[in-house]
């Protein structure tokens, strides 16, 4: 089941969240900055024993199958994650002050791989 992962645009978060992934509890660790460099936010992620999974996620959006930004971490088995442009800005990522507001992230089960769906 999708669920939204309150954000919030302040420059650096971390967070734990709770969610449900393929029918199973999984509690997260997040991390979310604004790169000044790349001028987007990137996300990085660790395990419920502060173990790093992913680093420097860019938060962008997309059109499947390029939308989800976990696809070609499937076989972490954490979820799928997308970042919805939920207002008015024309931009593919949220800018240093709309993460949040004008965009959102969903997170959502594994999505299968292409071969299967075929």
């Amino acid at each position: 089941m999708p669920q939204i992962i309150p954000l919030a645009p302040s420059p650096n978060q971390s967070f734990a969240v709770q969610l449900h992934v393929d029918g199973s509890p999984l509690t997260l660790n997040l991390v979310l900055r604004w790169s000044e460099m790349a001028g987007y936010w990137v996300m990085t992620i660790f395990d419920s024993a502060q173990n790093l999974l992913l680093d420097s996620i860019p938060l962008i959006t997309g059109w499947y199958p390029g939308a989800n930004i976990l696809a070609q971490y499937a076989y972490l088995a954490i979820g799928s994650a997308f970042i919805l442009n939920e207002g008015n800005s024309l931009s593919d990522y949220p800018g240093r002050s709309d993460l949040g507001t004008s965009f959102a992230l969903l997170w959502d089960d594994t999505a299968p791989a292409q071969e299967a769906i075929a």
